[in-house]
């Protein structure tokens, strides 16, 4: 499975969130705590930089090189600091039908849509979905699909469901259109007798609003013909974690915000805590969705349980 990790709030040197902490975003690609599987398959990037000349157009970093080896981006995030970040490693099972390509690294944007996403699943059996799914993504959509990934497919869906999606995000428009998305798969696997775990963890980010979504499709249900095949991640939930606060940086030789969530400026999202300490981070609950953004200078968070 994949890894990713959101930040919004106070500008903050990238290399704090993807380097240099005890479980930074890149540190997971090779050394997970949490869903023992490397992640070899790309990293890409888009981070919103409030200093940079059209600080509204985020820079775009995509690569399918192993992210841990990658120099261009160890300098990179040496020297931007981003107000908000959505970063993606992507990871793959071993399949002569798995594509590494640059097209299906995540996250996923389409031409004048301000929304990013990337996803952290599988969705079992997605080409046979496609075709039932059609009717549900608008053309002009439709038509930038490029990869192969049943991920860039959900954003697709998606960005289909919200009636502006090149306008800010209303906190109720965002976790309607995410249940629809959700709905709309749900009826589609019935439609196929397709009943096989299926994780759909998902991050979205816009420079000024966050989402993420912990959500599995038949949890536990898998085949058991060849029980040494049954990979962890059909097993266990698929992790994603959240914590606030400010002033995220080394303090006293131990990576962590300050502040607690009653004085917060930031929220992170990770797949798993990027800290040793993860006394301060809080799981999102199985089945639920996040909103955040940045009001009166305080992040906004808001927490649901989908169906």
């Amino acid at each position: 499975m994949c890894r990713a990790l959101l930040y919004l709030g106070q500008p903050v040197l990238l290399d704090n969130l993807l380097f240099q902490p005890d479980s930074a975003l890149i540190r997971q690609s090779t050394m997970p705590r949490m869903l023992h599987m490397l992640n070899l398959a790309g990293f890409g990037m888009r981070a919103w930089d409030p200093a940079s000349a059209n600080p509204d157009q985020a820079y775009s970093y995509y690569s399918q090189s192993l992210p841990v080896f990658d120099r261009n981006l160890q300098n990179l995030a040496q020297k931007i600091r981003p107000s908000c970040v959505l970063g993606h490693v992507r990871g793959v099972a071993y399949s002569t039908r798995v594509e590494i390509s640059l097209q299906n690294v995540h996250p996923f944007h389409f031409a004048n849509v301000p929304l990013v996403l990337a996803h952290n699943g599988d969705l079992a059996e997605f080409s046979r979905m496609k075709p039932l799914l059609l009717a549900h993504i608008k053309p002009e959509f439709l038509a930038q699909i490029h990869g192969t990934t049943d991920s860039e497919w959900i954003y697709a869906l998606f960005v289909s469901q919200l009636s502006d999606p090149r306008g800010t995000l209303e906190e109720k428009a965002l976790f309607g259109a995410i249940q629809d998305t959700l709905e709309i798969i749900r009826a589609t696997r019935a439609q196929l007798g397709i009943a096989l775990s299926s994780s759909v963890n998902l991050f979205v980010a816009n420079g000024s609003q966050l989402a993420a979504v912990r959500y599995c499709f038949d949890f536990g249900c898998y085949r058991t013909e060849d029980p040494a095949k049954v990979h962890e991640a059909n097993m266990n939930f698929l992790s994603l974690w959240y914590t606030l606060g400010r002033d995220y940086a080394l303090h006293d030789g131990e990576w962590k915000m300050t502040g607690g969530a009653e004085n917060a400026d930031s929220i992170i999202i990770a797949s798993e805590p990027l800290t040793k300490d993860t006394a301060a981070w809080v799981e999102l609950p199985e089945y639920g969705a996040l909103f955040a953004e940045i009001r009166n200078g305080r992040p906004h968070v808001a927490v649901r349980l989908l169906d």
